[in-house]
């Protein structure tokens, strides 16, 4: 910039001379070209300057925009050292309460229905374990897989409610709210995937609509022992390197697991030993009493035989209900192996049964009689014969598809139970959970402004190793929130960044409310309003910790 600034009163002098030698116009001309060019040069020299110095504005301004996260970092990571009072001080969520996401007025409701296995039966931890078995053993006597496959045992760790099954690639998932692969829930039998590894077969982590075809759900309370099952195998499949087909893993599993249903396996197995499989629920039986001393109708719907039910209701409700009367009692209309999710779409004609005989009616069913119980049938007949439309009826159920799905949109108002529901807020209501998922937005927040703040092209050392250290705490903190779940999966309702999952996009979508037992409505009247919250979000019993609560210790 000097040598170029020296130049200029030799341009000067140059022009001069013309002007003296050459005539008064002559001169003339030439000073005016000579004066354009100087003119010209040191406007040139002005927009030069002129961009350094923004160039080194915006270093500068840059520089202190790394310099002021990388101080709230730093103030962050002190304030990390302790949980915050005012984040002890929030209020806790209540694991039996009621959740609402699309209100009802139960004032409005006159029939109560309701499924059966996981919803009025409550199960034990070990019914997991006895399907898992009855499974394996079916796919090695009947299926002729090797022997070997008798020595596998359950996990109860490894499985959550909610993942996919990708038939094509033998992949079990857990996917997000939009349904994005999460980084963390990829397994290929046992083994997790990484993100690179997910990336080589999937090309990206969101599956789009043509690829969701290939992926079947795993949402009902009995998938947990199918899906322990399918990694398990795969993963022998894999270690004895034998050449398979992912997509015959899973009918085989899935043919195995409804052979042990239908077949009454399970059923007997349960029965046989009622105290290790069943809980039992005196609140139960205080909650139908409770809605039939109202005036309200109760019908029992479920796929399963009638002499499973009976034999479990009366082990459920024995303590509480006496020797003079029956479970039956209390049912305006109960329906056994209705066959749902066809239930809802067939045409199928009810038929009495004969409860001594174990044996079908011919007579045609064109009323409910109290104490009679009744086999397969359809909704279209049901509605016809009770007279029981849409909007008055509130059907109880576990499965999102089976129970849920069709009845919402028939107009049925729909509660989902979820028996998770209980042990995850109280997880998300502990104070280290909250830390965690307050760390990881404040983390979060100082990300974002770094990626805005800086261009790619302008990316300084200091900046690549303020990245480098948000990344890796964040990291930590999603971590430790997705291990305080389950260490494969983490959460059911959440992914690992604290953000809903595609199970709770199901329940979002299917069910008027959700709660973890139907028993829990006891603490509500059967005239409350359920509102759905005013700041609703997309799951209302999800606490979102603000970073706020840092800020001011």
């Amino acid at each position: 910039m000097a040598s170029f600034r020296r130049l200029l009163p030799l341009c000067c002098s140059i022009n001069r001379t013309i002007f003296s030698s050459s005539g008064v116009h002559e001169g003339l001309g030439a000073n005016i070209r000579g004066y354009s060019r100087i003119a010209s040069s040191e406007q040139t020299v002005s927009k030069f300057e002129e961009g350094i110095k923004r160039a080194e504005a915006d270093n500068l301004v840059v520089n202190d925009d790394i310099d002021t996260i990388r101080r709230e970092f730093d103030a962050a990571k002190r304030s990390f050292l302790k949980i915050p009072e005012a984040l002890k001080a929030m209020p806790k969520t209540n694991p039996e309460g009621i959740y609402v996401i699309k209100g009802i007025r139960l004032d409005l409701i006159q029939v109560y229905g309701f499924d059966y296995d996981f919803t009025l039966a409550h199960y034990s931890a070990n019914l997991q374990s006895l399907i898992y078995d009855l499974a394996k053993e079916h796919m090695v006597n009947e299926f002729r897989y090797p022997e070997v496959c008798l020595s596998f045992k359950y996990d109860p760790s490894f499985p959550i409610r909610g993942l996919y099954y990708d038939k094509q690639n033998g992949c079990l998932l857990k996917l997000d709210f939009f349904r994005s692969i999460e980084p963390d829930g990829c397994f290929y039998g046992r083994r997790q995937l990484s993100e690179k590894e997910i990336e080589e077969i999937y090309g990206t982590r969101h599956i789009g609509r043509y690829r969701a075809r290939e992926l079947v759900g795993l949402m009902d309370f009995f998938c947990f022992s199918e899906a322990c099952l399918i990694a398990d195998i795969v993963q022998y499949f894999v270690d004895a390197k034998l050449e398979f087909d992912t997509c015959y893993i899973y009918e085989d599993v899935t043919r195995a697991i409804q052979h042990v249903h239908r077949s009454g396996l399970v059923h007997r197995g349960i029965l046989s030993d009622p105290h290790r499989y069943l809980v039992k629920n005196g609140q139960l039986l205080h909650f139908l009493r409770m809605l039939k001393e109202r005036g309200k109708k109760l019908f029992l719907l479920t796929n399963s035989p009638y002499y499973f039910v009976d034999g479990g209701m009366q082990f459920m409700l024995e303590d509480s209900m006496g020797d003079s009367h029956s479970w039956r009692e209390l049912f305006d209309v109960v329906i056994a192996k209705a066959n749902k999710p066809e239930f809802y779409t067939s045409e199928h004609p009810f038929r009495c049964y004969d409860t001594e005989n174990d044996t079908l009616a011919f007579t045609k069913v064109d009323k409910f009689l109290q104490n009679k119980i009744y086999y397969h049938g359809c909704l279209n007949s049901f509605l016809q014969i009770t007279g029981w439309n849409g909007p008055e009826v509130m059907y109880f159920g576990d499965h999102l598809f089976s129970d849920l799905r069709v009845p919402s949109k028939a107009g049925w108002r729909t509660a989902a139970i979820i028996h998770e529901l209980e042990s995850e807020i109280h997880i998300q209501n502990e104070d280290s959970y909250r830390f965690e998922q307050a760390k990881f937005h404040i983390l979060q927040e100082l990300l974002g402004r770094l990626h805005a703040t800086v261009a790619s092209s302008k990316r300084s050392e200091a900046y690549k190793l303020l990245m480098d250290e948000l990344n890796e705490e964040r990291q930590k903190a999603r971590c430790m929130m997705k291990r305080m779940f389950n260490r494969s999966f983490g959460a059911t309702f959440l992914n690992d960044k604290g953000q809903e999952s595609a199970f709770a996009y199901h329940i979002h979508r299917y069910a008027d409310v959700y709660t973890s037992k139907p028993e829990n409505f006891l603490f509500y009247s059967p005239e409350t309003w359920l509102h759905a919250p005013f700041d609703i979000k997309i799951m209302p019993h999800h606490v979102k910790v603000s970073s706020s609560l840092f800020k001011n210790q």
